[in-house]
């Protein structure tokens, strides 16, 4: 984690979030509750959540507001992941370094877990403690990304894509919505609670959208860069399976070519905005320069 001691606290912060928002194991369907706690405790690097404290950081935003749409951004990424693994999507076995929901519930429980995490992401932000109008606002932001006009459609689109090489602007299509729109949405919602200042929302926009395809950019060069055991999930999957990444499209030179790119589309974002961005920049260069 890059030093910036304020990540290190709100990553806490986070993990007691989503503890406090998910279901005890031993209350009735357990399955079903223990399979959703498998999918959200397991570790991750809470970029999205991280990210929501960071853009409400940049605007002054009131920190105690963002705790529930650091939450539901989370609980929304693992409801994702849990979809995407499944044998009709990805079908991989390995996530964050342990079995994933269908291997080690099964495929109905999984798909289950996956709908309730969904669902308890939009009722966390309905109870936010926050203006009845920045509920609204969260609630439409996180619905956009989440639906076909973000995080599903960039899925339908992968997975109609998979065995064909996609042009490179179809791939950044994909990717600005199956990973993009969640990211574009914890930056918003962060903005969101600290600032209407059309401008300044639009420059964390831009931030967002770049940072969005550095981290596919990145996840594409270590799907055949890294191990394993160094991702915590099955290297090689995009290969095996016939999915256009940047690297098959650019080539590894051209690739990180294209990652810098987008560091620097991030840095004159940010040198746009006013405000305190140094959990935003370190964010940036975590996703850059991330290992795994």
């Amino acid at each position: 984690m890059p030093a910036d001691p304020r990540l290190a606290r709100w990553l806490q912060r986070v993990e007691v979030e989503l503890e406090a928002s998910l279901p005890p194991p031993d209350q009735p369907p357990h399955g079903l509750h223990r399979a959703m706690r498998h999918a959200v405790l397991g570790g991750g690097k809470r970029v999205r959540p991280l990210l929501v404290y960071a853009a409400g950081c940049a605007v002054d935003a009131n920190e105690a507001d963002l705790h529930a749409a650091a939450a539901a951004v989370e609980l929304v990424h693992a409801f994702s992941l849990v979809h995407d693994d499944l044998p009709a999507m990805d079908d991989d076995a390995l996530r964050r370094g342990q079995p994933t929901v269908h291997v080690a519930f099964d495929e109905a429980t999984a798909i289950l877990a996956g709908d309730a995490l969904q669902a308890l992401a939009f009722e966390r932000l309905a109870r936010a403690d926050v203006p009845a109008d920045l509920r609204v606002d969260w609630l439409a932001t996180l619905a956009e990304a989440s639906g076909a006009a973000g995080m599903c459609g960039g899925q339908a689109l992968d997975m109609d894509g998979t065995g064909a090489t996609l042009a490179l602007p179809e791939l950044e299509r994909l990717h600005a919505l199956k990973t993009g729109a969640l990211i574009r949405a914890a930056v918003r919602m962060g903005g969101l609670a600290g600032t209407r200042d059309p401008d300044r929302l639009a420059s964390l926009d831009r931030f967002a959208a770049a940072l969005g395809l550095a981290f596919q950019i990145r996840d594409d060069l270590l799907d055949i860069e890294a191990s394993s055991d160094q991702l915590g999930k099955t290297a090689g999957k995009d290969q095996a399976q016939g999915k256009s990444t940047y690297p098959a499209l650019l080539g590894p030179d051209g690739a990180r070519e294209a990652l810098a790119r987008q560091a620097g589309l991030m840095d004159a974002s940010l040198a746009e905005l006013a405000g305190d961005l140094g959990p935003l920049s370190a964010l940036s260069r975590l996703v850059v320069e991330r290992r795994s």
